[in-house]
């Protein structure tokens, strides 16, 4: 049985589609926006301060503990001399780190570690109260405007065996220690999307 050469090329074109690197450049498309757009709507207690929640957790500090000298010595054994400036460990422990070069910098700083946007997907299509409304009200498909799920893929281009400091991922345990859903009570349909 033959196998035709556009049958090989739309199998290659779809797999180089379908990898995290496509993923990086579809979201550096999209646009950015930065973890203060996102804390304008999520950072009210009322609602769940899904802000306060990051900004206490490791993914806020992961840029900040690459300068530890507990982080320092781990990088110098797998010959790192600076893990706050080395793609190794930065493409995990910043956001937009693969799509760096080709989005505006200032909308993402290092020191933001991993945040909203490594998870939920460049916010720029999706940041707007209204926006967030009309997914809430089944208007709006939230992929079609970037607006990721985030599930145990996601935690995956990071949390792996190919990470040399890897522990074992439990993706339900670890999903669960970081959850930040609003509150269900009193909360609109729009606010029940951020989960």
């Amino acid at each position: 049985m033959k196998i035709s050469r556009l049958a090989i090329f739309a199998a290659f074109a779809w797999t180089l589609g379908a990898g995290p690197w496509a993923q990086s450049a579809t979201a550096g498309q999209r646009g950015f926006v930065g973890v203060k757009k996102c804390k304008l709507c999520h950072k009210n207690e009322d609602q769940g301060n899904q802000y306060g929640q990051w900004q206490a957790s490791a993914h806020a500090k992961a840029y900040e503990t690459l300068g530890t000298e507990k982080a320092k010595e781990a990088a110098a054994g797998i010959g790192v001399d600076d893990p706050q400036d080395s793609p190794k460990c930065l493409r995990c422990h910043v956001t937009a780190f693969t799509v760096r070069e080709k989005i505006a910098t200032e909308k993402i700083t290092l020191e933001e570690g991993v945040s909203c946007e490594s998870c939920h997907g460049a916010g720029k299509g999706y940041f707007k109260k209204k926006t967030m409304q009309a997914i809430a009200d089944g208007k709006i498909d939230r992929a079609s405007v970037g607006l990721t799920k985030p599930d145990a893929t996601v935690c995956a281009q990071c949390h792996n065996e190919d990470n040399p400091f890897h522990k074992g991922f439990d993706f339900d345990a670890s999903y669960a220690k970081i959850a930040h859903p609003r509150p269900a009570e009193g909360a609109t349909a729009a606010d029940k999307t951020t989960q």
